[in-house]
């Protein structure tokens, strides 16, 4: 198991913050995720108010190293998404790294219900974003959508994640960043997915009610994960998982 990094965040500098987050293969999923020190990942309703400055810096961090920012609709909705920019240091960073100056918003629905193609999202996205649906979606439903997005149809009923994912990779979208949500995650996890989990364990106790920051089926097994890093930053301890060895 390899030797586990305990630093405190504001003494690495943005290239020992971009080191720390390299991902160990092309093709990579991450998940980024913050949760209350008891384990809640809403508060009042929203990751945001769990999330501060500190971590902040992380998570801009995995969104300028990602091909891809995949989100379930209903994160999109409850949290507020807009475009998917970044600041012109993170573009910087990438045009440097060979890559586009931004990353490619890819949102998952099963129905498309209460998303409007007229969303900034889609309408201010400085590279043409994408849409997830099961493939039985109905047409009028999701013609709309094809004028500012382009459109992958995985699954019957639902999306088939295996499959979205291998038509992301085919576009050359091979390092994924999931921002959730817990619906999404839950989903990821059964399918046996995740590569990489980004915790932010916010010092907060919010108390019974919030849902986990994992919903949905059950997965098979557990999935043992290896612990390669702990940031520490105003409270919060930054982890970051990576998908441990099932060898006994």
């Amino acid at each position: 198991m390899a030797e586990v990094v305990f630093r405190k965040l504001d003494e690495l500098t943005d290239d020992e913050v971009y080191a720390a987050y390299a991902p160990p293969a092309p093709d990579w999923l991450r998940v980024n995720f913050v949760s209350s020190a008891d384990g809640a990942a809403t508060l009042e309703g929203l990751s945001g108010p769990l999330s501060g400055e500190e971590d902040k810096r992380v998570f801009k961090v995995l969104r300028a190293r990602c091909d891809v920012l995949l989100t379930g609709s209903g994160t999109v909705k409850a949290e507020g998404y807009g475009p998917l920019v970044l600041s012109p240091e993170r573009m910087a960073w990438r045009r440097a790294q060979g890559l586009p100056e931004v990353p490619v918003m890819a949102v998952v629905s099963r129905s498309l219900a209460g998303l409007d193609p007229a969303m900034g999202i889609f309408t201010l996205a400085p590279r043409r974003p994408i849409v997830v649906v099961p493939a039985d979606l109905p047409e009028a439903t999701v013609g709309p959508f094809r004028e500012v997005a382009d459109v992958i149809a995985a699954g019957t009923g639902a999306v088939d994640l295996p499959v979205a994912l291998a038509a992301l990779r085919e576009r050359g979208l091979r390092q994924i960043l999931c921002e959730g949500g817990p619906r999404v995650f839950g989903e990821l996890i059964a399918d046996d997915l995740v590569d990489e989990l980004d915790l932010t364990v916010s010092p907060l106790l919010v108390g019974a009610g919030p849902v986990r920051v994992a919903e949905g089926p059950a997965a098979k097994d557990a999935r043992p994960l290896e612990l390669r890093h702990v940031l520490e930053a105003g409270g919060n301890l930054i982890l970051r998982y990576l998908r441990g060895s099932t060898d006994e």
